[in-house]
C-alpha cells in the first residue's frame, strides 16, 4: 500500500503476534533528521495500530518505508499517512 509519505509492506509471519519494522533512506538527509522520521514512525505504529493488531489476532509483519516527502511532514501528517494503510491491515 502506497502513499504519499510512506509505503507499508504487509506479510504474514511466522509469529503468533504482529512485528513491525521501519526503513527510513537518508534521501540527502542527515543522520538526526532520519532518526526523528524513524522515532515518529515507530511511535505511531506502536501506539495506533499494534493495539488494533493485537486485538484482532493479527500475526503480520510489517514494514513502513519511508518516502522523501515523510522528512518535511508533521507527527500528525505521518500519522494521518499511516492511519488508511494500518487500518486495513487490521481488517484483513
Amino acid at each position: 500500500m502506497s502513499g504519499s509519505l510512506v509505503d507499508v509492506i504487509a506479510a504474514p509471519s511466522l509469529h503468533s503476534h504482529p512485528r513491525v519494522g521501519v526503513i527510513v533512506p537518508r534521501y540527502g538527509h542527515s543522520a538526526v533528521a532520519r532518526n526523528l522520521v524513524r522515532r515518529r514512525l515507530k511511535e505511531l505504529a506502536r501506539t495506533e495500530w499494534m493495539p488494533q493488531a493485537r486485538a484482532a489476532g493479527s500475526g503480520v509483519d510489517v514494514i513502513i518505508r519511508a518516502k522523501p516527502a515523510a522528512y518535511d511532514a508533521s507527527y500528525e501528517g505521518l500519522q494521518d499517512a499511516l492511519n488508511a494503510p494500518l487500518s486495513r491491515l487490521c481488517e484483513r
